[in-house]
């Protein structure tokens, strides 16, 4: 769902010159990890027409989207832990949550994680119009900025409000003076409500064995009326997660404090009942190759140029991946399937059909491009790669592209995955379909875009950089004790020295 814009110092200083391994296990919630379940179950058959028309509301949320992409802060933090949790709700289509801790004394509350918007916003408790219970199985909650002893209306004459704040989603009350917003949806959903501070709570992850628990004054949004979709109780939970660039998203928050890395990664499982990670961090992996973010968008937009199939380019014009408002590729990781513009979409069916047509014969199966297949495909179909600025490539392997739609005259039915953007339209989606199984790193520091082919249901290795505009590789750190789900393992010789002589100065 994307909106429309709108210790002691001596001790803190040897952490700081201390580079400590960290390794991130995707079956648990680990250091700076948000382990994601996919709440649809894999193993359960969806019409794609019902895939189509949630992405559709979506993408009518996503295309309108304005206003300038981040900007500043380095990548210079620590690694924040989120405890994460998921469901297999097949009625939830593609949706991902976690648990933020906010307010004093902290309450828990459960929020969409969404890389398309920008805003952390939570249903307040005098919220008209909103869902009391969910079909996730979660319990609401509600915010109530009476209840917690930091929490703190924004102004409408606070800078937040005057220079922060998207001016298409300001509003400020002439009673309250209340630094207020109001995001509405091609859809007819939409929500509003009033800007609030107050402490966010988390687990920094100081390295080896050490976990410190942490705060930090953001600002988020305090929804205190919702309409259309946001009001329907299967799909209700307590508010959204932007993950976006501007300088309202937490990440953008937490960054330019130097508390966290301007930076978070994604690896989405494609197999069983999906799941997977996303860390505020970097993901680190050896193969993992960049493309350079396009400058003033609103989501994230990469510069396509060209497709290929088993090294063959196809005849396609590249001034139709050109970006502009209503043209461009986005990556973005809550789409369920992928859209490709028409201009693209024929040469690529024609092209798949050609290569495997020796083997089977195309069908038309609900008005989608379907083959009957006797073998496994990884056998049969060819590679497709998405060719990006900066020499990156995307290789697409037949399951990043196909989509398994059931038997059919005891043959397993395939089809493609891609669904047409009808002529002049222009924007080319990239969602689950292409980005699971992969690595997905959004470098928000210097605006790029990394991924990689992976096995998701695998350990990942974390950047873990302090002050030093640098990738550390290293370590292990397994998983044990399930009420923190971290359990750290060897402690580097260096560090233990620094630990010996800290304990040393204590006892002089």
């Amino acid at each position: 769902m994307l909106q429309l814009p709108p210790a002691t110092a001596a001790f803190m200083f040897i952490i700081a010159v201390v580079v400590f391994p960290v390794t991130v296990v995707c079956s648990s919630f680990p250091a700076g990890v948000l382990q994601l379940e996919r709440v649809f179950s894999l193993s359960e058959k969806i019409e794609l027409e019902v895939l189509r028309a949630r992405d559709a509301a979506r993408h009518e949320r996503i295309l309108q989207g304005g206003g300038g992409g981040g900007g500043g802060g380095g990548g210079v933090g620590g690694v924040v832990d989120f405890a994460v949790q998921g469901s297999s709700d097949p009625y939830l289509v593609g949706l991902y949550f976690t648990r933020v801790r906010l307010g004093t004394p902290p309450r828990e509350y459960n929020v969409q994680i969404d890389t398309g918007s920008d805003i952390l916003w939570i249903t307040c408790n005098s919220c008209i119009d909103c869902p009391r219970t969910s079909g996730l199985g979660v319990e609401l909650n509600f915010y109530d900025i009476t209840g917690s002893s930091t929490a703190n209306a924004v102004s409408c004459s606070d800078p937040i409000c005057t220079t922060m704040v998207p001016s298409a989603s300001s509003q400020c009350s002439a009673e309250t003076k209340q630094c207020g917003y109001s995001f509405q949806y091609g859809d007819g959903s939409g929500t509003s409500g009033f800007y609030v501070s107050d402490m966010l709570y988390f687990d920094m992850i100081l390295g080896n064995s050490m976990i410190a628990n942490s705060s930090a004054s953001i600002v988020f949004g305090c929804s205190n009326y919702q309409s259309g979709d946001l009001t329907k109780s299967e799909r209700a939970i307590d508010g959204i997660f932007g993950f976006g660039q501007q300088g309202l998203s937490v990440v953008s928050q937490l960054s330019s404090r130097g508390i966290t890395p301007r930076s978070f990664s994604h690896c989405l499982k494609g197999g069983g009942n999906g799941g997977g990670i996303l860390v505020l961090g970097e993901i680190l992996d050896p193969s993992i190759v960049y493309s350079p973010l396009m400058p003033s968008q609103p989501h994230y937009n990469l510069d396509l140029q060209s497709i290929a199939v088993n090294g063959q380019l196809l005849p396609i014009d590249q001034s139709v991946f050109a970006t502009s408002s209503n043209r461009g590729t986005i990556i973005d990781s809550g789409t369920t399937l992928a859209y490709l513009i028409e201009e693209a979409y024929d040469p690529l069916v024609e092209a798949v059909t050609g290569a495997v047509s020796q083997s089977t014969k195309p069908l038309t199966f609900k008005g989608n491009n379907c083959y009957k297949v006797l073998v496994s495909v990884s056998n049969l179909f060819p590679l497709v790669s998405f060719n990006f600025a900066g020499g990156a490539s995307m290789v697409l392997r037949p399951e990043d592209y196909l989509v398994h739609m059931g038997f059919v005259d005891g043959a397993a039915l395939w089809c493609i995955g891609f669904q047409k953007v009808q002529k002049g339209l222009g924007v080319t989606i990239l969602g689950d379909l292409v980005l699971k199984d992969k690595i997905v790193v959004y470098d928000l520091a210097h605006q790029r875009i990394g991924w990689a082919n992976y096995d998701c249901s695998l350990s990942v290795n974390v950047s873990v950089t302090f002050g030093r505009d640098e990738f550390i590789n290293a370590g292990q750190l397994s998983v044990s004790n399930p009420s923190k789900n971290i359990l750290f393992g060897f402690i580097p010789p260096l560090f233990e020295f620094l630990i010996a002589q800290i304990i040393t100065f204590l006892l002089l």
